[in-house]
C-alpha cells in the first residue's frame, strides 16, 4: 500500500512530538486522526481533529469513528500521549498516580482495543507505541518510577501484541526516546539534559517522527523496542 492510502491516528498530537509525528506523517501522504484534549481542526483535509481525554473509552471510540467515517479504515495507531510526574517516589499522589495511568495506560488500552477490532477486518495494520529509554537506563538525577511503570508495561504489551497478532497481518512496535527537544523541557535546560545522552546532547522531535515512519514501512519488524536515545540504553 502507498503511503497515499494509508490511514493513520495519531494520540497526544497537539504539541511536541505528537504534532510532529502528524507534520511527518501529512508530508508523506497519509491521512491521519489527530486526538488530544485541546486540538484544533486544522484547514487540511487530509486531517481530523478530535478533541477529548484519550483515557476516556468515548473519546476512542469517537477517534476510531471518525477515522471510519472519514477515510474508510485504520492502517496505522500511534500511541503517543504521555504523562510525565518526575518526583521522588514517596512525593507521587494519588492524583499523580491517577493521572499517569489514566494517560499512558487507559489511553493505550481503549484505543488499541477497539482498533485492532477494525485492523482485524481488513488483515493488516500497525501499532507503535511511545515509551521512554529510562525503563532500560533509569538516571539518578531523574525520579521516574510512574514513567517506567506504565511505560515499561506499554513495552511488554508491544512484544505480546506482536506475538498475539502476528498471524493476523497486524504488527505492533514500540519507540523509546531518550530526552528530546520539545515543549516539555525548557532551553536553558537543554545544556544539562543532553550531558546525560553518551552522545552529549539531546535528540529533536524529528527523529522520533522518522523512527515512526521507519517502523511503518518495515513489514518484517515486530515486536520491536527502537531505542533512539543518543547511545543512552547502550551503557554509559
Amino acid at each position: 500500500m502507498s503511503n497515499a492510502n494509508k490511514v493513520a491516528i495519531v494520540t497526544g498530537a497537539s504539541q511536541g512530538i505528537g504534532a510532529e509525528i502528524v507534520k511527518t506523517f501529512l508530508a508523506q501522504g497519509y491521512r491521519v486522526v489527530a486526538t488530544a484534549r485541546s486540538i484544533q481542526q486544522p484547514d487540511d483535509p487530509n486531517v481530523v481533529a478530535v478533541a477529548g481525554d484519550i483515557g476516556d473509552r468515548a473519546t476512542a471510540q469517537r477517534v476510531v469513528e471518525a477515522a471510519i467515517a472519514r477515510f474508510g479504515r485504520i492502517d496505522t495507531l500511534v500511541n503517543n500521549a504521555g504523562i510525565f510526574i518526575a518526583k521522588p517516589f514517596t512525593h507521587y499522589t494519588q492524583e499523580d498516580y491517577a493521572a499517569v495511568l489514566n494517560v499512558n495506560v487507559n489511553g493505550f488500552f481503549h484505543v488499541t482495543q477497539l482498533v485492532i477490532e477494525q485492523m482485524e477486518k481488513n488483515k493488516s495494520g500497525h501499532i507503535v507505541n511511545i515509551t521512554t529509554t529510562l525503563v532500560d537506563h533509569a538516571v539518578s538525577g531523574v525520579p521516574s518510577v510512574l514513567a517506567s511503570l506504565t511505560k515499561g508495561g506499554l513495552n511488554a504489551a508491544t512484544k505480546s501484541l506482536a506475538i498475539e497478532y502476528a498471524k493476523s497481518g497486524i504488527r505492533a512496535n514500540a519507540v523509546s526516546p531518550g530526552i528530546i527537544k520539545s515543549p516539555m523541557h525548557a532551553p536553558e535546560t537543554h545544556e544539562a539534559l543532553g550531558a546525560l545522552h553518551p552522545m552529549g546532547q539531546m535528540g529533536e522531535m524529528s527523529d522520533i517522527a522518522n523512527a515512526v515512519l521507519y517502523l511503518d514501512s518495515a513489514p518484517f519488524v515486530t515486536g520491536e523496542i527502537l531505542h533512539v536515545d543518543g547511545g543512552q540504553s547502550a551503557g554509559h
